[in-house]
């Protein structure tokens, strides 16, 4: 099927696209309302707060000198825009070679590459981080073989050094991902008519097919950069203060809510978060990355000569064992009774997982529920504002998806911060905090994740055509019994798909949710990960703990992948 008969269905709604009713306002005025208390209030207190004299009220610049001032905020900062580059550098040189090899050549095993490059982002990079100071670390296995190997220790997990690696290492699927997309969609044809012009090699990859793929490698690294630069929990974990997110988390921590600090770096940490999108989309802004055909021109991939095969096989495995390590480590962690200063566990066990069992069960129980709920929210919203967005002549309907896209460039630490100054001192009627309800977590974590779950719903809502609504319409169907009828079955692939994504990614959510929790027995999985992980005794049950959220993550991820193929395969038999 040609691309212009893809695109038919879309240009057919934009162009007829129904009026609003009485209830689609009222559908406005609620997730304005929702998004107003949840997301812009929030996020302006504490704007407002780091603006804000805390003895007087009165406006000022003083806060933010004070941050110029010293030392330890200027180092904090440097240090994360250093991290959040040396990450994304890092990440590409894991992505790129993965990306490239196999796309643009005949790779046997190319789809379990891909598959198996994927896996690191199903496990909480701070989880990782431990498992990856046993292998990596000092005393770990890598140094320990190599101190009797060559009698040498590499600095792998060493300070600002472990905090890149293993966030190079969780996020360079980002890259990956996108960069496979940009690469599939490019007309080789152009490699063809390059290579038959004397261009090969090192050369061809750097003039003509990375430019073609630009925008998905800048998609991806964007993202790495904002993740990388609002972590909170990694860098704690690997004793690493001088970061801007754990100089918020510290200061409001220890100091209290009335620290204007705290609030200062919360608002460099988002401005950076939105200067980093402006600047990717800048990156491809006014340039020209259309091909004629898609996927490729239908040219074959290339042969490679037995010796370019064996090293980009040996390559693919480093990369491989590089990536999958920190899985790897956790699982050895979790059956392992002593693992100090060996190369490998002295005995197993399976103690561990029953302690987790005996002790832990209300984290599970309450993951599975606010993961559930908050992936309900989130496509409950995204549904209607996918329907808002694109099936209604609104005056500002777009600012809709602006505004819940918004979400996105906000830290996890700052909306916590932020609900905290907001609603510290609203009491529900039974006398008890809102920030001490176990709900606001749930909220926390819908928000985080609304994008997500957004992108899928819009995705589903643009591949509908109008006329089927028009026809039901014209059979004598109100618009809601029209939306709930047939809009919403034919959108059921891409709201599974949004609910499983925000599911999985809000269960090993943690910035926001170490700012809500209030009382253990409302704390999420990746809370009570967290919490094991702090010291050497509870280890063991906290790899434990992350196996069943890698399990919890990876089962969801699966059962997105089936729903979007089941989607996928019905739409074209109706085709």
């Amino acid at each position: 099927m040609s691309t212009h008969s893809l695109a038919a269905p879309q240009s057919s709604a934009s162009s007829k696209p129904s009026l609003a009713t009485p209830g689609q306002w009222l559908t406005i005025a609620g997730i304005v309302g929702f998004l107003g208390l949840f997301l812009i209030v929030p996020v302006g207190m504490v704007i407002l707060v780091a603006f804000k004299d805390p003895n007087t009220g009165a406006f000022t610049l003083v806060n933010f000198a004070d941050f110029l001032k010293n030392p330890l905020f200027l180092r904090a900062f440097w240090n994360s825009f250093y991290v959040s580059i040396m990450s994304v550098v890092w990440a590409s040189v894991l992505a790129l070679p993965l990306a490239y090899l196999t796309t643009r050549f005949d790779f046997r095993g190319s789809g379990v590459i891909q598959t198996l490059g994927i896996i690191p982002l199903i496990m909480p990079p701070f989880a990782g981080a431990v498992a990856m100071q046993l292998l990596f670390g000092r005393n770990g296995t890598i140094n320990l073989l190599l101190g009797d190997w060559f009698g040498v220790n590499i600095p792998f997990m060493e300070g600002l050094n472990g905090v890149i690696f293993v966030q190079s290492v969780h996020y360079f699927p980002f890259i990956l991902i996108n960069l496979t997309a940009s690469l599939r969609n490019i007309d080789r044809a152009m490699e063809e008519a390059a290579q038959n012009l004397g261009c090969s090699g090192f050369r061809l990859f750097r003039r003509i097919v990375f430019p073609l793929a630009m925008p998905g490698y800048v998609a991806g690294a964007s993202l790495v950069f904002i993740k990388v630069f609002d972590d909170l929990a990694t860098p704690l974990l690997l004793n690493v203060k001088d970061m801007l997110a754990p100089q918020a988390y510290l200061r409001i921590t220890s100091i209290g809510l009335k620290d204007p600090t705290g609030y200062v770096i919360s608002v460099v940490l988002i401005v950076f978060s939105v200067l980093s999108l402006w600047v990717a989309s800048l990156a491809t802004r006014g340039r020209d990355y259309a091909t004629v055909q898609r996927g490729g021109g239908g040219l074959s991939k290339r042969e490679m000569k037995p010796r370019h095969m064996i090293a980009a096989y040996g390559v693919i495995a480093l990369i491989l064992f590089l990536v999958l390590s920190p899985h790897i480590g956790l699982f050895l962690l979790s059956i392992s009774t002593i693992w100090s200063y060996s190369p490998l566990p002295d005995a197993y066990t399976v103690q561990h997982y029953s302690r987790v069992v005996m002790e832990s069960g209300q984290f599970i129980t309450n993951t599975l529920l606010y993961a559930s709920l908050a992936g309900l929210i989130d496509v409950v919203l995204g549904t209607a504002i996918a329907y808002l967005v694109i099936r209604t002549k609104i005056a500002g309907r777009q600012w809709l998806d602006y505004l819940a896209s918004a979400a996105i460039a906000v830290p996890g630490v700052v909306l916590g911060i932020g609900y905290l100054r907001a609603y510290y001192g609203v009491s529900l009627p039974s006398g008890q905090s809102v920030t001490s309800f176990w709900l606001i977590i749930v909220i926390a974590l819908a928000v985080r994740r609304l994008p997500y779950a957004l992108r899928a719903c819009m995705a589903a809502m643009q591949q509908i055509s109008v006329s089927l609504e028009e026809a039901a319409e014209n059979l004598g169907a109100t618009k809601a019994r029209t939306i709930r009828r047939i809009v919403v079955p034919l959108m059921t692939g891409g709201i599974a798909a949004g609910f499983v994504t925000s599911f999985a990614t809000a269960a090993v959510e943690l910035s926001a949710t170490m700012m809500l929790v209030q009382n253990t027995s409302d704390a999420p999985l990746a809370y009570g990960l967290y919490v094991f992980m702090q010291s050497p005794a509870g280890r063991g049950a906290g790899a434990a703990l992350g196996i069943i959220a890698v399990l919890i993550v990876g089962i969801s991820t699966y059962l997105s992948n089936v729903i979007a193929e089941r989607d996928r395969a019905a739409k074209a038999g109706q085709t």
